[in-house]
C-alpha cells in the first residue's frame, strides 16, 4: 500500500514538473497546431460569421465581418431595427437606432485603439511578437473541472487576455480579458465550446458565452469577397 501511494505521488510530481517545464511559446505552438496550423491560418484574409445572440432568452441576429488588418464590422438586427459597429485602423463608428442614434456616430481615438485587435482575423497568438504583443505562461489553473494551462497575452494596445488552454486538445476553453475604459479596468470572461473544423482546415469555436450572453455561430465563410463600402458608415 505504501509503495502504491509512493507511485501515485511520483506520478503527480512528474505531471507537475512536466507542466512547469512548458513555456508559453511551446503551449502556443501546440495550440496553433491543434486549431489547424499556422499556414492554414495565415491564408485567412477575410472572415464572415453569421450568428444568433441569445441574450437572456431573446434571439438576435448578428453578423461579424473581418478583413485582416483592414476592418471589422458587427451588424445587429432585432425588433425590426438594424445597427452596427465599424472599426478600421484609423477610425470607427457606432449606429444603434434603439439607442436613439439618427446617424452613425464616430467613436473616440481611444476606443479605436482599443478595438484594433478586432481587425486580426488570424488571432492575436499567431505571430504575436511581430504584432507587438508579449506572452507569459503563468501556470495551471482549474476551469470547471479541467486543469488548464494559463497563458497571459499583453497586447500592444495594453489589453490583457488570459487564456485557459485544455491540455487534452490544446483548445482555448475560457479567457479573461482586462481593458481600460474611462481610466478604470474592465474585466470580461468568455467561454468557448463546440469547436468545428472548417473546409479550410481551421478549427473555430461555434459557441461563445459571456455572462448571460451566448453567441451561437451558424455559418462561417472564409476569404469571401467584400463590398468596397463594407467598412464605411451607411448614413
Amino acid at each position: 500500500m505504501k509503495l502504491q501511494k509512493a507511485s501515485i505521488a511520483l506520478v503527480a510530481l512528474f505531471c507537475c514538473l512536466s507542466s512547469l517545464a512548458q513555456t508559453a511559446d511551446e503551449i502556443i505552438e501546440k495550440h496553433l497546431a491543434a486549431i489547424g496550423g499556422k499556414e492554414n491560418w495565415k491564408k485567412i484574409n477575410t472572415l464572415k460569421q453569421s450568428a444568433i445572440l441569445d441574450l437572456n432568452g431573446s434571439q438576435i441576429d448578428v453578423t461579424l465581418i473581418t478583413s485582416n488588418g483592414k476592418g471589422y464590422k458587427q451588424t445587429i438586427s432585432f425588433a425590426g431595427m438594424t445597427g452596427y459597429s465599424i472599426y478600421t485602423d484609423t477610425a470607427g463608428w457606432n449606429f444603434y437606432p434603439w439607442q436613439g442614434h439618427q446617424k452613425a456616430e464616430a467613436i473616440t481615438t481611444e476606443d479605436v485603439k482599443e478595438g484594433l485587435d478586432n481587425l486580426d482575423a488570424q488571432g492575436p497568438l499567431l505571430d504575436y511578437k511581430a504584432k507587438g504583443h508579449t506572452v507569459e505562461y503563468i501556470g495551471m489553473d482549474d476551469f470547471e473541472g479541467t486543469d488548464c494551462y494559463k497563458v497571459k497575452l499583453i497586447e500592444k494596445s495594453g489589453k490583457v487576455i488570459t487564456y485557459y488552454i485544455d491540455p487534452s486538445n490544446y483548445f482555448i476553453i475560457h479567457s479573461v480579458t482586462v481593458t481600460k475604459a474611462n481610466g478604470q479596468e474592465v474585466e470580461s470572461k468568455t467561454d468557448y465550446s463546440n469547436y468545428k473544423k472548417l473546409p479550410e482546415g481551421i478549427w473555430v469555436a461555434l459557441n461563445n458565452s459571456n455572462g448571460g450572453q451566448t453567441i451561437k455561430i451558424k455559418k462561417v465563410e472564409v476569404n469571401v469577397p467584400l463590398e468596397e463600402n463594407t467598412f464605411k458608415p451607411a448614413n
